[in-house]
């Protein structure tokens, strides 16, 4: 098998990242960084490959085999569209586009298009999703009822020292965090069909929420709430019970989600399972019996490189199309939406 050649646009936190499992994966490597910085020379540099300030530049001179666009999201579209006319295969950092209607122009262009794009909904790639989605596909919970979920962590004041736009309307946690668990909820329990939120900024007293209360039906009938705040102290998050990012700290008794059917429950990334014996004698007075379904932990990021391998070499459909990531931007415009005017809100399928 033929070593596939990556280049990478952005070079960036999340660009660095990308570069240093490329460096380390067995099925690719790096031929180039695009990024018109000064301080991306020294990336450039220690990693050993040319710099571009362009994908046009990198363009005229060579045609990597795919490419990993880690760069602000207002560039996402454009660029991608860049890589559509080259013919070169694209990973698009999430969000896909920072508008709705971009969204849909880059929709558009890719559905003309046989190069494949992968949107970088990283957790996607989690195998505690995957454990999780299959143990809803052999029916252990029965049809679904509702989900609760929570993203509740408490972001520093250098954090937003660092950024200031971060304070402002758009800096918040339902436009840079939410779309992560919106990908997590859909690809567990179905399509989102309408939202309902309340906002508050009342800790910090920003332009921007800090925190919010979501609800949300879904097109099977079964309803969810979600909490998510960047103010408090709490583990209550992803990053916080996955250990899929060794970065932050966890704790082995706390969970992000719970998922409730008829017959039976599912604490995620505990993979806490609570079934009836017997689903045709329910009752909240029989016991449940309990279980914890077996769990092996990767990194998504890596997955999801190779992922992109398999892409590229026409070995798999990208499990993150352009309207897989357009439809959680419309979920989260619509949560912006209800928390901005109360409400429910339709989210267009």
């Amino acid at each position: 098998m033929n070593t596939l050649r990556i280049a990478i646009a952005g070079a960036g936190l999340i660009g660095q990242r990308h570069l240093e499992l490329i460096l380390a994966s067995p099925t690719c490597e790096l031929v180039a960084l695009v990024d018109p910085a000064p301080a991306a020379r020294d990336v450039a540099q220690r990693a050993g490959v040319p710099l571009y300030p362009s994908l046009e530049a990198l363009f005229e001179t060579e045609r990597p085999d795919g490419i990993i666009l880690a760069t602000p999201n207002q560039l996402h579209v454009e660029q991608a569209l860049v890589c559509l006319q080259a013919g070169v295969p694209a990973l698009i950092e999430k969000p896909v586009a920072h508008t709705l209607e971009e969204g849909e122009r880059l929709l558009a262009a890719s559905a003309d298009s046989k190069v494949p794009l992968l949107v970088g909904h990283h957790r996607a790639h989690s195998p505690i999703l995957d454990q999780a989605r299959e143990l809803i596909r052999q029916g252990r919970l029965g049809q679904l009822v509702a989900v609760m979920g929570s993203a509740l962590f408490y972001k520093p004041d250098d954090y937003f020292d660092a950024a200031p736009w971060r304070r402002k309307a758009g800096g918040g946690p339902v436009l840079i965090n939410l779309i992560h668990e919106i990908g997590n909820l859909r690809s567990l329990c179905g399509e989102i069909v309408a939202v309902q939120a309340l906002a508050s900024s009342a800790i910090r007293g920003f332009p921007v929420e800090d925190t919010v209360a979501i609800n949300l039906r879904f097109a099977s009938g079964a309803l969810g709430s979600f909490l998510l705040s960047d103010t408090a102290a709490s583990a209550r998050s992803w990053e916080q019970t996955s250990r899929e990012n060794r970065d932050y700290p966890s704790y082995d008794d706390e969970d992000c989600y719970l998922i409730a059917g008829t017959v039976g429950s599912l604490a995620v990334p505990t993979m806490r399972l609570k079934c009836y014996a017997q689903p045709e004698d329910r009752s909240w007075l029989k016991p449940f019996t309990c279980e914890v379904a077996e769990l092996h932990r990767e990194d998504p990021l890596a997955r999801q490189l190779e992922h992109f391998c398999q892409v590229i070499r026409g070995e798999a459909e990208p499990l993150v199309s352009v309207r897989d990531g357009l439809q959680n931007l419309r979920v989260v415009e619509a949560i912006a939406q209800a928390a901005r005017e109360g409400g429910t809100v339709m989210v267009a399928p």
